[in-house]
């Protein structure tokens, strides 16, 4: 797959099965929804059969500011999940790190970990029947949480710690979170949160690497993704993208990724600033078996294990809009399981993630597709992944 840029050539979109209608009505309501205040401006890209049939920047890179450019630098957030769970079993292929690695192996700390188990107005801690593995962290299977997801008292400790800036050393951060309770028996329950964190500081120690360098090495350089990193540096700051509003990040406690020089924590779990063009590649990636212009990443194999549902019918599952019924979660994605359920169109196999502030994506291994969606405003995230995956669905013939 070319580069994706201002003049890439499209295919028409009947050729490679897309309603040219429904992709007008698509841009409309992006439109729309820029003249109604809900953000300042979106890029959006549709591939299938391998060819691209829609490649749009719409409205203002910020509030009063210039067009949208196709290259402009979002904040991803949690669309940095995949990313590190990519790299994590890179090293998997290699024999250097297994999915059944305790991974108080590499971090002693966690050895320590206890269970919170609500006791009173308090915690009672208790020593968790087994061990956290590499496999739960990919997973979200580990017990790990955020603390602005919910208001139990495990949810309450972990906000009021403060446990994920940029500001920290990585070390040092990770120790912190192997401090805290979890919030379940590790294997018991899909609860997301700080696991992809952690996954990545056992991919600096496993790679004896930062994780920036890990990904640029692994995944960045190979699939040329030239403005994708933990930071956006002064000379790329004008392409930055900026939402009317940080409000709903501020009061959550999450950081504004901010950074224009290299964090101290370069947070597996939400760090990245990337661009429509590198997210692309990095789904072509993917939707091509883990190869793109003969750049192999990972193994076919690899690839369609971490793409398949990893939750047994037994596991609790947390009640949130990121995991909507019909589905189950995979190595790094949420994996559709089901044709049905669901509040949105799919298919069985399909598998994606976003971020909190809208970014989303998916993989559609059935329909050929894979599409991406930038956008910066964290007050209407679900409004519009809801809206990229119901305009999505309508488009496909």
């Amino acid at each position: 797959m070319s580069d994706l840029s201002a003049d890439s050539a499209l295919a028409a979109p009947e050729s490679v099965g897309l309603s040219a209608r429904a992709l007008d009505r698509f841009g409309a309501v992006l439109e729309r929804e820029i003249a109604a205040g809900r953000a300042p401006g979106a890029t959006l890209a549709i591939v299938r059969n391998g060819k691209l049939g829609l490649a749009q920047a719409f409205g203002a890179l910020r509030p009063g500011g210039p067009p949208m450019p196709l290259d402009a630098l979002f904040r991803v957030y949690s669309m940095t999940k995949p990313v590190v769970s990519v790299a994590a079993m890179t090293l998997v292929e290699e024999g250097r790190l297994f999915l059944t690695d305790p991974i108080a192996n590499f971090i002693p700390a966690f050895s320590h970990t206890k269970v919170g188990i609500p006791d009173g107005d308090g915690l009672r801690l208790v020593q968790p029947r087994r061990p956290i593995l590499v496999h739960d962290l990919l997973r979200h299977t580990s017990g790990l949480c955020y603390g602005f997801t919910g208001a139990s008292a495990v949810q309450r400790v972990i906000q009021s710690q403060r446990l994920i800036d940029a500001s920290l050393e990585a070390a040092a951060a990770i120790e912190a979170i192997a401090a805290a309770p979890l919030m379940h028996e590790p294997g018991s329950a899909w609860e997301y949160g700080l696991s992809t964190d952690v996954l990545g500081r056992v991919v600096e120690i496993v790679a004896d690497a930062s994780l920036g360098e890990v990904l640029t090495e692994r995944i960045f350089e190979p699939l040329g993704m030239r403005d994708t990193a933990f930071f956006t540096p002064p000379e790329k700051r004008e392409r930055r993208a900026e939402p009317f509003s940080f409000d709903a990040l501020d009061a959550a406690g999450i950081d504004r990724m901010n950074q224009e020089t290299p964090p101290n924590f370069e947070m597996g779990g939400t760090g990245l600033i990337s661009t429509l063009p590198d997210y692309v590649r990095f789904c072509a990636m993917l939707a091509g078996g883990g190869a793109l212009d003969g750049a192999r990443i990972l193994g076919p194999r690899t690839l369609a294990l971490m793409a398949s549902n990893h939750l047994s019918p037994d596991m609790a599952i947390q009640d949130t809009p990121l995991m909507p019924p019909g589905h189950g979660f995979g190595l790094g994605f949420a994996v559709r399981v089901a044709s049905g359920l669901a509040p949105t169109a799919g298919a069985v196999g399909d598998y994606f993630w976003g971020g909190v502030a809208g970014t989303a994506f998916v993989v559609s291994p059935a329909q050929d597709m894979f599409a991406v969606m930038m956008v910066q405003a964290p007050e209407y995230r679900e409004h519009f992944r809801n809206l990229f995956r119901n305009l999505l669905g309508a488009s496909l013939l």
